[in-house]
This record gives structure tokens, sequence and C-alpha cells, in this order.
């Protein structure tokens, strides 16, 4: 199994968490405020640089006013499609 960090689901999840931000208007500085962090967190999330667990892509939403059930549901049925194009263990 390859590190998930580096994988192309991966950057779909990156992608997402930038455009969740963007859509809200915030910058990096002001996510990491409302999160509590510093903004190199931020910059290192979505660089790929530092993962997310569960709880803390939970916190990332609800800072972004997402519902985190509705984008893991989102970001599942988009894993599944990509999946599915990619030959080879999933």
């Amino acid at each position: 199994m390859e590190k998930s960090t580096f994988s192309p689901l991966y950057v779909i999840l990156r992608e997402r968490l930038v455009s969740m931000r963007m859509a809200r208007g915030l910058s990096q500085r002001e996510l990491a405020d409302r999160l509590g962090r510093e903004r190199s967190f931020v910059a290192r999330v979505e660089l790929g640089e530092r993962r997310l667990d569960v709880v803390e892509f939970y916190w990332y939403c609800k800072a972004c006013g997402r519902d985190a059930a509705r984008v893991a549901k989102g970001l599942m049925k988009e894993f599944s499609r990509r999946s599915a194009r990619r030959p080879g263990p999933h």
C-alpha cells in the first residue's frame, strides 16, 4: 500500500480543503486563527506536508462553515469514481 499523502486521492482531499477555505473567503491565516493554530499548520496541510486525522478534518470543515459528514460523503463518491478508473490495487 502506498503512503496516502502522496496518492492521487489525497490530492483530491487537499484540493477540497483549499476550495472550502477559499469559497468561505478565508486566508490561511484567518482559517488558522479559527482553528487556534499557526498559519504554517494550514499551509502544511494544504501542501500535503502534514496529514489531518478525522478529528482535525471535522474541525477544519467546521471552521470553513461546512458539514464534515457532507464533505466526507462527497469525497468518498469522488474517491470511488477515481479509483474505478485506476488500474491496480485501490
